[in-house]
Order: C-alpha cells, then structure tokens, then sequence
C-alpha cells in the first residue's frame, strides 16, 4: 500500500507537470518541483534534530515510570475492565502489562515509541490464540484501541508545532484531547456491539458511565467559556500535565529507590535509536507531498473538494487539512508530512495548520497498524478489525473538524 501511495505521487506530480508545461504555457513549473525537492529534504533533518530529543526525552521518562512500577499498577487499575473486554486473556497476565504501556505511550504521543511495545502485546497475546492465523477478539479490541489512540498528552504534535515556529505548541492540547476520546469511544463501542459484550455488566457501565459524562460535563464548561478563553485553558492543562508528569514519574522512581538517572539513560538510548531510522521515511513522503504541491497537483485535488463543499453551501476551510485526514488511515509518515506542509503553506497557527495538528492527533494509522501488527504474529484472517477500525477513524476526523470550528472557527 505505501509503497502504492508514494510512487502515485510522483507520478501524479510529473503528469500535472506536464499539464502545467504545455496546457496552461507555465515552464517554472519543474523549477519549482525541484525545489520544493531541496527544500522539503532540508526541512526533514530540521525536524529530525527535534524529534531526536523529542522521543529520546520520553522514552527516558517512561523506563523510570515502568521502573518504578507505575505500569503495573496502572495494569492493576485496568485489570476488572480488561477482564469484561477481553474475557480470553487471564487475569495477570503478561499481555496486559505490554497493552497498559502501550496505551501510556500512545497517550503521550510517542506513536513510533508505541509500536515496539504493541508488537510484543500482540506476540503475547497471540500465545493464547487457538487458530493462529485467525484473530482472536482480545487482539481485534487492542489493535481498534490502538488505531483509535487515545491521545491524553500530544507531546509529538507539540514538537513540531514548536519546530514550525509556533509561540504556543500546545494550544491544539484540548481540540486533540476531545477528538481522540471520540475516535477511541467510537470504536470500542464498534467492537462491544460487534462482539456482543455486555454492557450491562456493572463494571464496565461504570467505566463507560464514567468517561462519558466526565466528557459530557468537560464540554459543558468549555461551552461557557469564549474562544480566548478555551485556548488560554488549553495551553494551561497542556503545559501543566506535560510538567507534572514528569514529577510524578521522578517522584515515583525516587519513592520506589529507582537510580533514576540511569533508568532515564537506559530508556533515552531506545528513544535514540527509535529516532534515527525515521529519517529516510520522513524525506521520503514529504518529498513526494511536495512535488505534489510545487506540480499543483494537490491544488487541484483541493480545489475539486472545495466546489463540492461550496455545492453543499459549507465552510470551506477545512478543505486545506483533508489531505491530513486522506492519508491517516494508510500512512504515519505520509499524513506526518501532510501536516507540516500545510502548516508550512498557511502558518502553523492558522486554522488550517491547526486543523491539520487536530487531525494528526485524533487517530492513528489504521491499515499501516493493521499490516504490522497481524503481520508480526502471522494473523491473516483479520475479521471484523478494519470495520470497526474504520468507524474509530471517521469519528475521529468528524470531530477534530468540529472541535476546530468550535476552538478556532
């Protein structure tokens, strides 16, 4: 699929080229896709050097939080509800340690830092599947979980709204916030109406009781506030969660006599080596995304989605961020690259750019998730995991477009 997806934007770009060239008379136009060349490859290891202490920073914090225990407690915490949701998976066992750390690292943000966790979830929970190439319902719940992300600290969106320039790199902290809770709410209930589990079960209608009307009220009050005020809120919890986060995990490591320090080495050098093999992805796609922009390509595209918009007699502006929301499903790095470009084109804090960041943030990788995790334990027959997948992700983008309007708009 990607390597699909990557070659049809060059292609895509060298025909609307051509049609630039010899229909509209414009021979700047492959000056023009050339440079975009040089300068979105200047552009990755600009971003790169960020994201080297970006992951390095919290994977270090991390070892001392699974140090210190707070992982397993965490598992202790979720073990009566994972127990309704994954009746297969026994109590205690090692799966749900690696799906708890996984779902801490995706609620930070760390999505590459996620992976390498969630391929060993899905190795371990593969140890309990009766007909391996067929998915069990406990790894359809924790790969539609995962490509929903729940996203409670957006650390890697901040990083490259700093890197863009922005004054405040967190101010999408509660559009994300609200957006991701609706993509993962969507589908966990695709999966509990696909599985038949019970939601009559006291445990789990308190959870979900419990996360919906905290939503509720949490978009009531945010109802009462102006649009200076929410985003004053939003750089507020961003900047104070990210902060005292870190204290707790120090605290804690100190607490339970963690040489804090080293376990912080320990974990920045896997943020290290995570970091530096995402460097040839990252000039790849946002490469191609700009020969699409430079060809007028993408323009082009826009534009057809634009009219139909105007057809249907909406706001147009979140049109700019949809290539964001197109790519998600099918690629990180391509929708990655999507963002920054248009971050780059209309300012990293206008509606757009801030659309886009909502878009990133509000779901995961779907069919890139799907690929990798069933491929690493053999799963072949997937069954219901992309419909509900599906319904995660389009919960998720229709309300980042929403959330943006009622923030931004």
């Amino acid at each position: 699929m990607l390597n699909t997806l990557w070659l049809a934007f060059f292609l895509i770009g060298a025909a609307s080229g051509l049609y630039h060239w010899l229909v509209l008379a414009d021979p700047d136009v492959f000056a023009r896709i050339v440079q975009s060349l040089f300068g979105m490859a200047e552009l990755s290891v600009n971003i790169m050097v960020l994201l080297f202490g970006t992951l390095t920073l919290w994977l270090g914090f991390l070892r001392i939080a699974e140090a210190a225990g707070l992982v397993d407690v965490l598992s202790r915490w979720l073990s009566p509800l994972f127990a309704r949701l994954m009746p297969g998976v026994p109590r205690g066992h090692p799966a749900l340690g690696l799906i708890t750390l996984n779902f801490a690292a995706n609620g930070l943000g760390l999505d590459n830092a996620a992976t390498p966790i969630g391929l060993k979830a899905m190795r371990a929970l593969q140890t309990l599947n009766p007909r391996p190439d067929t998915a069990t319902n406990a790894q359809i719940l924790f790969l539609v979980l995962n490509t929903s992300s729940l996203t409670l600290l957006p650390v890697t969106i901040f990083m490259y709204r700093a890197q863009q320039g922005a004054p405040d790199p967190s101010l999408v902290f509660l559009p994300i916030l609200l957006a991701t809770a609706a993509s993962s709410l969507a589908g966990l209930l695709a999966v509990i109406a696909v599985q038949r589990i019970k939601l009559t079960d006291p445990v789990l209608l308190l959870w979900l009781g419990s996360i919906i009307v905290a939503l509720s009220l949490f978009m009531a009050f945010l109802a009462t506030l102006s649009a200076t005020a929410m985003a004053a809120l939003s750089s507020l919890m961003g900047n104070l969660t990210l902060f005292s986060l870190i204290i707790a995990f120090l605290i804690a490591g100190t607490w339970k006599k963690v040489p804090v320090y080293d376990a912080f080495i320990e974990g920045a050098k896997e943020g290290f080596d995570v970091a530096k093999s995402l460097l040839p992805y990252l000039v790849a796609m946002l490469c191609a995304i700009g020969v699409m922009r430079a060809s007028g390509a993408l323009d082009a595209l826009l534009d057809g989605l634009r009219w139909l918009a105007d057809a249907g007699r909406l706001d147009t502006r979140f049109i700019d961020a949809m290539p964001t929301a197109l790519t998600k499903p099918f690629s990180g790095s391509a929708s990655r690259a999507m963002m920054l470009e248009t971050m780059q084109h209309f300012g990293v804090d206008s509606f757009q750019g801030l659309l886009a960041a909502t878009v990133q943030g509000s779901t995961e990788t779907t069919f890139y998730v799907l690929a990798v995790y069933f491929g690493a334990v053999g799963v072949q027959r997937v069954r219901h995991a992309v419909g509900c997948a599906l319904v995660a992700d389009v919960a998720g983008i229709t309300a980042a477009i929403a959330v943006c309007y009622w923030f931004f708009g």
